[in-house]
This record gives C-alpha cells, structure tokens and sequence, in this order.
C-alpha cells in the first residue's frame, strides 16, 4: 500500500504538487492520470525518495522510502528505462540491483526470462531498442518480486505483443493482491487495464474513484436510435416523457432512457427500428472533459482558411493569444506557416 498525505512539492514559483492525499490499495490496478505537467511524474519520484517533499508524507507500507533496509524487495519501479549504464550487459545490470538488495543470482535469468529479453542477456543495452529497454526496465521492477510495483509509461516503445502481455502482467499481480499503481497517457489501453483511478491536474487532486464511476460522473450516456419513421418515433417518445433529439445523422439521441423501454414504445406503436444501441463515452472523452481546466501545454493544428486552431477540449480555456485572426473580406487566406517563411 503507498500512502499519500497532503504531500505538496514546489520548485521556485513553480507548484507541481499540491497537497495530494490519496491512498493506493492493493488487490487492484491503479491508474495515475493527468495531463502533462498535471505532476503524476513529480509525485512518483517522492515516493521513491528521488524529490524531498516540500510539505506532507508519502509511505509504503508504512515506512518512507529511505527506511526501507532492501528496498527492492518491497517495491519495483520504472520510471526512466534508459536509466541504465549502456555499456554494462543487460544481465550484470540486473546483478548488481540484485545483489545490492540480496536477491539471489538466479533471480535475474528468471525475470530476464518473464520479459522475453533471455536470448539478449549478453547483450549492452546502448543498442536496444526502445521497447527493449522498457522490457529491462520492466525487468529490473520485478527482480525483488516485490509486494509493491510502480510503472510510468510502461507500454512506451513496446509492440502490439508486448502491450498485451504488459497489461496481462500487471492485472496478474493485482489478483495476487500486490499493489500496482500505474501511469499513462494512453487512455484507451488504460481502459482496458486500470479498475481503480487516480486523477490529478495542476498538481491538484480531482477524482479517486472506480474506473466505471468516473466514467458515468463525467460523460453522457444516451440511447442512439434510427428508424425510417423519426417524426413518429419522434411523437411516441415525446409521450413517454423523453426528450429526443436529433443527430448529425438524422438519429435520435434520447437522454435519460433505456434501450429496453425505448424498444418495447417503438414494438407497441409499431414503429420499425434500424438502430437501438446505448452510447456510452469512453475513457478518453471522460478524462477530457474533467481535466478541461487543467490542461497547462495547449497545441495547435492549422485550420482549412490558414489560420490556427486550438487543439483544445470543449469547455477548456483557450491559450494565450487565441486562434490567428482570420482573413479580410477578398483577401486569399495566406497557407499554413506562410508568415514563418517570410521570416526566414
């Protein structure tokens, strides 16, 4: 279990971590999320006694980092894979964490093994690639087989094959009840990993919650519906007390309503359906839509006149400056980075 109080971390004027109290349990994956610069990386690092916290605690299993005699054996992480010595071969690497930390030598081909990198244990991890230096990394969390386990970015580099077994890895070891505590920015991957979140912006706590909870608290789930006859459909569910409305493609979209009940009106009334499904938002729209306010880093993306557009969210601030203003009336819209090349 890692445990969080008030743990506050500032650098100058900079505040990246701003009182977060929050608890990571065991028995379940943990999803750490926020938008760059939200400090999910600043937080990690305390709890690893990388960063001194400015103000708070932060425990695992009741201890601070620096108290723990072997600390490998109690928690693994990877925070920066290519943290290693590239011109140490990847097993000697893994022997030297382990026999700092009293792990026996046999533990190193028996993690080496679990990551798929045996064949290159000779090998100097300056010409791995970048999933294989993740698969190390990887590696060197599990050697202690620790009760703990702590990933940033773990499918960074990593192929279809190995972000399958990643995310099988990490739900294996919540089910024998250790505590993993897991951060991405891949929302969809994320969705198919994490039960449990954790969410903060600009240092700033904003939900920890289940994973279907914060999806339902922010997101709309309406019912799609696509008839021939919509006016009529229309009038039947008007009656029943909803309230359509009508979609980009003509179909209704009804809030409020369960696709049960609406196919047992339109049955009654003897209204043809092509369509009767429920909508439900993914992660990746509930995130959006939460962190609106916090996101710090905005891009931009040319718009189809010239001009700049804000990659931004619905809801969310717009970035200093706004979007270029648009053209005058006759004037042709200058292309994409024209005032950059008359610059030069």
């Amino acid at each position: 279990m890692i445990e969080l109080e008030d743990l506050t971390k500032r650098y100058g004027d900079k505040l990246a971590v701003d009182g977060l109290s929050f608890t990571v349990r065991p028995g379940t994956v943990t999803g750490f999320l926020g938008p760059n610069g939200a400090g999910k990386s600043t937080t990690m690092r305390m709890v690893l006694g990388l960063d001194a916290p400015t103000r708070g605690d932060v425990r695992i299993e009741g201890k601070h980092y620096g108290e723990l005699r072997e600390p490998l054996n109690s928690i693994g992480a990877l925070l920066e894979a290519k943290g290693v010595h590239g011109g140490r071969r990847a097993y000697d690497h893994l022997l030297c964490l382990a026999q700092s930390n009293g792990i026996p030598e046999r533990r190193v081909g028996e993690v080496l093994e679990m990551v798929g990198l045996q064949e290159v244990a000779r090998k100097r991890p300056k010409g791995f690639s970048l999933g294989m230096g993740q698969r190390l990394g990887i590696a060197a969390a599990l050697l202690g087989d620790p009760r703990i386990l702590m990933f940033d970015e773990p499918v960074n580099g990593l192929d279809p094959e190995g972000i399958h077994w990643i995310r099988n890895l990490m739900q294996q070891l919540a089910r024998e009840g250790r505590t993993v505590f897991v951060s991405s920015h891949l929302m969809s991957e994320m969705a198919q990993t994490a039960e449990h979140l954790v969410v903060i912006g600009q240092g700033k706590l904003l939900a920890d919650t289940s994973m279907s909870q914060f999806i339902a608290e922010n997101s709309r789930t309406h019912v799609r519906v696509r008839t021939p006859e919509p006016e009529r459909m229309r009038d039947v569910l008007v009656e029943a007390g909803l309230r359509p409305v009508t979609g980009g493609d003509g179909a209704l979209e009804v809030d409020g309503g369960e696709a049960p009940r609406i196919g047992e009106l339109a049955a009654a009334n003897g209204v043809v359906l092509h369509e009767l499904s429920t909508q439900r938002a993914s992660l990746e729209e509930a995130f959006m839509r939460l962190t609106a306010q916090s996101v710090e880093y905005h891009a931009y993306a040319p718009g189809a006149d010239g001009t700049q557009l804000p990659q931004t969210p619905p809801g969310a601030a717009p970035p200093p400056g706004g979007a270029a203003p648009p053209p005058q009336p006759g004037q042709a819209p200058p292309a994409w980075g024209e005032d950059w090349k008359r610059g030069r």
